[in-house]
């Protein structure tokens, strides 16, 4: 007898299903088929309700149908099933990739990946082996260069919708309110998400114009995506916006700064210049700075935190090609 022509699908999706049920806390149906959704394995919720069913009468996978939805296990002692494991060195980059980068991922994909994580979070448990991996977890941190802030709370299922429209791009409704108060309904094309600090950015289009604007996620009071797609522009490239100074509340415009600075305050820029083009000169007990930077807000506050140490402050416009006019 041939072979029916989904046996493939269906084993793979089997596979999948028994790699994602976790050991230690149950995982509803609903939660595997969200996980899958963006997956090739990926199946209506009533496919993979039938496979949890049958998977759970053939192995050591524990059903509670006390309620519904129902929840699934892998049996206490159970060795589960030998599939290829990540890694020690795997789960540990899974790890830290998901504290990390949970903000810049968008949400559907996040869910996806909720088995891989969870599986990297049992290889680095204190009962396993992963004593140098599990141990590295608490070696290493991202710390603040500015005074730590909370982040500021973003309204349910805004982030969900963002991230997801980014992804495909898909045209995006929200309610925005600025820093004004004002608040205004708009239909935007999203083109790019960015964390500054302890806040989220959405770089988008408004509908009818040409030009990018930044909006605040916490800002947002609702985002819904829309159905319909655009075609990404080709003209917008994120990493010229942010090299533009567009997040420090700028327009682009390249200027050469000049400023003196006391040697003990400003040593740190010997080491971290502002441009490639830096030039220092040593005027006694303070460092005279020339550099060509990008004109904005952000400068002109970095600039007063220095107080009294910073004097002589100049500036003096460039040309597009650099050249000082």
């Amino acid at each position: 007898m041939s072979k029916r022509p989904d046996t493939k699908e269906t084993v793979l999706l089997a596979l999948e299903l028994m790699r994602r049920i976790p050991r230690g806390r149950k995982i509803t149906a609903k939660e595997l088929h969200e996980q899958l959704a963006d997956t090739e394995v990926g199946r209506d919720l009533r496919t993979i309700q039938r496979q949890l069913e049958m998977l759970s009468e053939y192995f050591d996978i524990e059903r509670d149908d006390r309620n519904k939805p129902y929840g699934y296990c892998w049996k206490e002692r159970s060795k589960g099933l030998a599939l290829p494991m990540l890694t020690e060195q795997e789960s540990l980059l899974l790890t830290l990739a998901e504290q990390n980068l949970r903000s810049l991922l968008p949400a559907s994909l996040m869910k996806s990946m909720e088995g891989f994580f969870t599986q990297a979070r049992a290889n680095l448990a204190p009962y396993s082996n992963a004593k140098r991996e599990r141990e590295w977890l608490k070696k290493v941190r991202v710390v603040s260069t500015t005074q730590p802030l909370l982040p500021p709370r973003i309204k349910p299922g805004v982030f969900e919708q963002v991230s997801n429209a980014l992804y495909a791009n898909q045209w995006l409704v929200v309610d925005y309110e600025n820093v004004a108060g004002k608040r205004t309904q708009a239909e935007v094309m999203p083109l790019g998400l960015a964390q500054q600090g302890p806040r989220l950015y959405l770089v988008c289009r408004f509908q009818g114009y040409d030009n990018e604007r930044s909006l605040a996620l916490h800002r947002i009071h609702t985002a819904n995506a829309s159905t319909l797609t655009f075609e990404r522009p080709k003209d917008f490239d994120l990493e010229k916006y942010d090299n533009d100074g567009r997040f420090g509340f700028g327009d682009g415009k390249r200027i050469l700064l000049t400023f003196r600075i006391e040697k003990e305050a400003g040593f740190h820029l010997l080491e971290s210049p502002l441009s490639e083009d830096q030039q220092v000169k040593e005027l006694g007990d303070v460092f005279e700075i020339t550099a060509t930077v990008i004109e904005s807000e952000q400068l002109e506050w970095w600039l007063r935190g220095f107080g009294e140490k910073v004097s002589h402050v100049g500036i003096r416009a460039t040309s597009p090609s650099g050249n000082i006019r």
